[in-house]
């Protein structure tokens, strides 16, 4: 199973300004001041061992949207947010969008930031495609069309030349589609949003964004540990710090890392991939939040040991970013 993170943002979009990009080339020559950089592999080798992420790189721009590989098969698609239009763009470019396709998009939920990249999805005006919303909200068309419509958007919904569908089943309704096994669980989150399990292959990959973990968390019978348990990734809404989650932004329907590190390591999940970052978050912040989560995991070990045995998971964490790709 190969996963691609499109759109990793939370909320709305989060351009780079001009002072961040001057910032990074002004760090980079910095640390590049007496080193030799001769040849492009010196210069790639050095980037990769002496620059941190947060200057040789960028956690992105793009709100939600992954996807998971399924090739000679359809496209299955997690959120509409403005990642999608960078997946149509590759499409487009590469040639694969020309040839009549399927597209499985599944829906977590309808807020903005999870639905706005929709109306520059190219492969939706191209006549012989098919498209499929997979989804638990019966509004789902109905929020896809408003937003298409005049006077805040020039193109109407219906102008889109692929046929597209909306399979609304009643919540919590597991899918087969091609090949995956999906189930799904019920979200704390305004308006309800969905949680997704995928399994294929032996693999199991766990899509929860836009969910707010409370004190119930720490119920030994929380349905999210079963539901993440020995998932080989779990791609986590950890937008907060434990303080923010806990206190100023109580109630806004979005998680701590603190908590994905607790959730994930009574689930024995492998793998911790935080999603939906917090937009006004620079990169260091970012680099610095990853850093915490990590070192959080080891003191949560320490204190756990005598539950959680010898064994440490998540045994990986990473923060997720519009680019990213993993094998699992």
């Amino acid at each position: 199973m190969k996963i691609r993170f499109w759109g990793t943002q939370g909320s709305l979009p989060a351009p780079m300004t001009a002072p961040m990009v001057r910032e990074k080339i002004f760090r980079a020559l910095e640390a590049a001041n007496g080193q030799d950089l001769s040849s492009e592999e010196k210069i790639n080798a050095f980037m990769d061992s002496n620059l941190p992420f947060a200057v040789r790189s960028t956690y992105g721009t793009n709100t939600s949207c992954i996807q998971f590989d399924n090739p000679g098969g359809a496209y299955m698609i997690c959120d509409a947010g403005s990642g999608i239009r960078d997946l149509g763009h590759k499409l487009m470019t590469t040639g694969e969008a020309k040839q009549p396709s399927t597209y499985h998009i599944f829906m977590t939920h309808l807020h903005w930031d999870h639905i706005q990249g929709f109306p520059f999805f190219v492969p939706a005006y191209i006549p012989g495609n098919k498209i499929i919303f997979h989804t638990y909200h019966p509004q789902c068309e109905d929020a896809l069309r408003r937003q298409m419509a005049g006077p805040e958007f020039p193109v109407p919904f219906d102008a889109m030349g692929a046929d597209i569908e909306f399979d609304v089943q009643p919540p919590l309704t597991p899918y087969n589609v091609e090949g995956f096994e999906i189930d799904t669980i019920e979200q704390n989150h305004p308006g309800k949003s969905y949680g997704y399990r995928f399994k294929k292959g032996g693999k199991i990959a766990v899509f929860s964004t836009d969910s707010e973990h409370t004190h119930e968390a720490y119920e030994e019978d929380y349905p999210f540990v079963d539901f993440f348990r020995d998932a080989d990734i779990v791609i986590f809404d950890a937008q907060y710090t434990m303080a923010d989650a806990t206190f100023t932004k109580a109630s806004w329907g979005h998680s701590s890392n603190v908590m994905g590190v607790e959730l994930t390591a009574r689930a024995c999940a492998k793998r911790l991939a935080i999603f939906h970052h917090e937009p006004i978050n620079t990169d260091w912040q970012l680099d610095d939040f990853l850093r915490n989560t990590i070192m959080y995991r080891s003191i949560y070990h320490q204190e756990s040991n005598e539950q959680l045995g010898h064994a440490q998971y998540p045994e990986e964490i990473l923060l997720c970013y519009d680019g990213l790709e993993l094998d699992l």
